[in-house]
């Protein structure tokens, strides 16, 4: 069965042919690092996660590529409100990233270029752009000079990933328009603006000191660690246009054939719009993995199709933890491990369908149903091969909790369940003890049988009561 995949520039669903047979090159559009890590942040890292560990389990060799936006407009500006230099402020986000990535078992890409560490590729691909008349700089008198520009008129093709015409697009709002030949020209080098920006966010050019635009900080970094033509070029559907329409012209401009299929996932909303800042709705992980697992968090974003938007709720949340809950709790009283397991055909046809989750999801509840029939008919032969099988298939999703991984993870199903009766048993133990002191020993003593009753010894300490359970 062949992996087929929606490019988002044709269109259409096409069977995934790598430029080179076993092998895939992906580039994922990282984040900028301007602020912590939202829910909607993370949502396209786990999406491409489980493409890449569908495509490393069918036999490819994955270089997968993701980078990161370092030095920006954005950062600049919060940067400056909070009186904290720039590159200090980035870094520190960049930190929480990781730490979001980690908590949702993000694998680690095989390269995370920075934009700060790749100038000089960025500069070089520029004067080839000026070489070949598809870019020029501002006027040196104008009050742009410093900046360099992509000449949208001089390539044709350009809006053929979006389809869309020149005539009918905005206004690149990215760069001084003064020193623009056409609105929509965006720009490639921002000169340094000394009145307002830190000396240490430019570099130097021959159009003088600046810093790179953001659209060709990826073409040069993808052009460096996968050649000028790969196989797959991914990221939210919200960078289309312009960023990615951006990246395709420019790099095709140079030379280079550049993305053989485009992949893009949806938004994760609240109140049907797109989790961000500067809507005020944004959920930070740390935030949000207090009330849920990692392992529960990344199953919610799996469950869902990636070009699916997903209108997010606590609610929701619940209910996919509780579905998860159900896989754990089989998974707990069977056993098995995903390297005696086998993927059923089903699963395997529903990820060969742009990877289809949820009906791969599905498959595995269903493998849970007929697990649990054979443990409720005494079969535990036949329930241990099925849960071999839904450990194979949660480990390709990435949600197998015998991961190594996962076992580190704070709040294990038995840790919960451990601090649940502790909280309960706590609680009668602190009713014990007003009674003793009320001089109630009638009540005291009936608490005390209860709680023997249920299997826990009671021992009474200088520190107070300490609870475990009975060693039969």
């Amino acid at each position: 069965m062949t992996l087929r995949l929606y490019d988002t520039a044709t269109g259409e669903v096409r069977d995934f042919v790598p430029l080179v047979e076993g092998r895939a090159g992906i580039y994922v559009c990282g984040l900028t690092v301007q602020s912590e890590p939202h829910v909607g942040h993370v949502r396209s890292a786990v999406n491409f996660d489980v493409l890449r560990r569908w495509l490393t389990g069918t036999g490819h060799q994955v270089t997968f590529i993701r980078n990161i936006t370092d030095i920006d407009d954005k950062i600049i500006t919060k940067a400056a409100e909070r009186d904290r230099p720039w590159y200090n402020l980035a870094y520190d986000m960049k930190r929480e990233l990781d730490r979001a990535y980690d908590a949702l078992h993000v694998l680690p890409p095989t390269y995370e270029p920075a934009a700060t560490g790749h100038v000089p590729e960025m500069l070089e691909l520029i004067e080839l752009l000026i070489e070949k008349g598809h870019a020029y700089p501002a006027p040196k008198d104008s009050t742009a000079a410093g900046d360099v520009y992509f000449d949208v008129r001089s390539w044709p093709a350009y809006g053929e990933l979006t389809h869309q015409g020149i005539d009918d697009m905005e206004a690149a709002t990215d760069a001084d328009p003064r020193g623009k030949r056409d609105p929509r020209d965006f720009a490639l080098w921002k000169g340094w603006k000394s009145a307002t920006e830190p000396r240490t966010a430019s570099w130097p050019s021959p159009w003088g000191r600046g810093r790179p635009g953001w659209h060709i900080e990826c073409s040069a970094m993808a052009g460096k660690y996968l050649g000028e033509a790969f196989d797959i070029h991914g990221g939210g559907v919200d960078l289309r246009f312009p960023h990615h329409e951006n990246e395709q012209a420019q790099s095709r401009a140079a030379g280079g054939a550049f993305a053989s299929y485009w992949l893009h996932n949806a938004w994760i909303t609240t109140s049907g719009e797109k989790m961000s800042k500067s809507l005020g709705n944004s959920l930070l992980v740390p935030e949000v993995l207090k009330k849920v697992r990692g392992i529960e968090l990344r199953y919610y974003m799996v469950a869902a199709h990636y070009r699916s938007h997903v209108e997010f709720s606590f609610e929701a949340l619940a209910d996919a933890a509780s579905a998860f809950g159900r896989i754990d709790r089989f998974l707990e009283k069977v056993g098995g491990t995903a390297a005696n397991g086998t993927l059923p055909d089903a699963f395997v046809t529903a990820m060969n369908d742009d990877l289809g989750t949820p009906a791969a999801v599905a498959v595995i509840h269903e493998s849970i149903r007929q697990g649990n029939s054979h443990v409720a008919a005494g079969e535990s032969a036949e329930a241990l091969v099925i849960a071999d099988d839904v450990r194979a298939m949660l480990s390709v999703l990435g949600l197998d909790p015998a991961d190594p991984h996962w076992s580190q993870e704070a709040g294990s199903s038995s840790e919960r369940l451990t601090g649940a009766v502790d909280v309960l048993v706590r609680g009668l133990l602190d009713q014990r003890q007003a009674a003793r002191t009320a001089k109630d020993f009638a009540t005291a003593d009936i608490i005390r049988d209860q709680i023997a009753a249920a299997g826990i010894e009671i021992e009474d300490t200088a520190a107070g009561p300490r609870w475990t359970l009975e060693s039969s």
